[in-house]
């Protein structure tokens, strides 16, 4: 067995394994430091041994059976010990049955659920969320975020403190706690989906796993609430958007943009899902972000071909979203459709109006975008500076190798 291999059982699997384990023993701490122990036991004993035949399910009983040994041996646990072995006892039930996706479809979703507890900062619950049950590193959440990685360490560890003093339980909580914590659980899965569909750093563009798990999460989530707009909003937004995802690369991994993609690639039994709930999540009544933001991704998804892009439909859906959730990336997402509408000079007025308030400027895709206008507007030595800015911040090798063909594109120009 070769190390890649656990390496990428690790990285798919991780975020499902410390669910059923939080579950099973009934504590958070105990839970991941058990996974850790069994993944490390898996390092030594499979490429010896062979990879087991249901790879997951050996490291379940194995963290069951490691949290066991080190409850019984640490005198850290000597005043609850017997209660917490009870508890884990108890809870196996088999380790095969716990893992039994038919009995538990929404194992994951429910402990987001739980670490989206109102006891919990906002930021945290997601920070939470993101790193031990959705498997992102530190440095995945932080460049979705926007923010440095030591913060979003921080967050975690103070999420865990308060988890253990405050006694947060480990549970589903019940229909009427739900829409305290939807927003949070929403987020959540948007962001997995985001860092599937748009890899942060690294050679992949996409990734997925990813994906696939928040629109997983995404459907179970809807069919929970099926009278929640915002939930078939963010399930119609996931699914138009990764129905592109086969034509945003090329054949040699490198980025396709939008308006270059063979359209005929796209997954049509996907879009005709999407626009369907698309209409549902727009049916009179408040209207939320997601559903706004599914309504974008629906104009594209209805043009047969960039020319038949309705961008004035698109500018004022981001315009209307930037009243329900401004933020500095909405903005820059209307500064593009209003670019695209109505002309590059009106777009590039706007980008240099977040980028004079300090808004984005460690973003790469504000430069990108920034250097396209200039481009199209033919000011050359400009698009160059701007180009050269977003290849100092972006991070993944399809996206360093576009810009770096813009670049060499405008400089050949002037």
């Amino acid at each position: 067995m070769s190390p890649s291999a656990l390496d990428r059982i690790y990285r798919d699997e991780f975020g499902r394994i410390l669910a059923a384990l939080i579950r099973l023993l009934g504590a958070f701490d105990i839970a991941e430091d058990a996974a850790q122990e069994a993944f490390a036991a898996a390092l030594e004993q499979w490429p010896r041994e062979g990879m087991p035949r249901e790879p997951r399910a050996w490291i379940v009983s194995t963290a069951r059976h490691k949290a066991i040994d080190r409850i019984r041996r640490d005198s850290s646990f000597s005043q609850k010990r017997e209660e917490i072995l009870r508890h884990i006892i108890d809870s196996g039930m088999g380790d095969s049955d716990s893992l039994d996706d038919s009995r538990f479809p929404d194992e994951r979703l429910r402990l987001i659920l739980t670490c989206c507890h109102p006891a919990l900062a906002p930021e945290a619950q997601i920070a939470l969320s993101l790193r031990t049950l959705c498997g992102l590193t530190t440095d995945e959440i932080a460049r979705a975020f926007l923010v440095p990685p030591s913060t979003i360490a921080q967050r975690i560890v103070r999420a865990k403190r308060r988890i253990r003093t405050a006694r947060i339980p480990y549970e589903v909580p019940p229909d009427e706690a739900l829409g305290e914590r939807l927003e949070a659980v929403m987020a959540v899965i948007y962001l997995v989906f985001n860092e599937g569909y748009a890899v942060s750093c690294g050679e992949p563009l996409v990734r997925n796993d990813l994906c696939a798990e928040a629109i997983r999460l995404g459907r179970i989530l809807s069919e929970l609430l099926p009278q929640n707009a915002e939930a078939r909003g963010l399930l119609a937004l996931m699914l138009l958007h990764d129905a592109r995802r086969p034509a945003r690369v090329d054949s040699g991994g490198d980025l396709v943009l939008l308006e270059d993609q063979d359209r005929s690639l796209w997954n049509g039994e996907q879009i005709r899902e999407g626009l369907a709930l698309v209409e549902l999540a727009l049916r009179p009544g408040p209207v939320g972000p997601y559903a706004i933001q599914a309504a974008i991704a629906g104009v594209h998804a209805r043009a047969d071909s960039p020319a038949q892009t309705d961008w004035q439909d698109i500018a004022a859906l981001y315009a209307y979203l930037m009243r329900l959730r401004s933020s500095p990336v909405i903005e820059l997402n209307h500064a593009v459709a209003v670019a695209m509408a109505d002309g590059p000079e009106q777009g590039l007025q706007l980008i240099d109006s977040l980028h004079a308030r300090g808004e984005l400027t460690d973003y790469h895709l504000l430069w990108a975008a920034r250097a396209d206008l200039l481009r199209r507007l033919k000011r050359w030595a400009e698009a160059a500076a701007s180009y050269r800015a977003a290849l100092a911040l972006a991070k993944t090798e399809p996206e360093l190798r576009f810009l770096t063909r813009r670049l060499a594109e405008v400089e050949s120009s002037h």
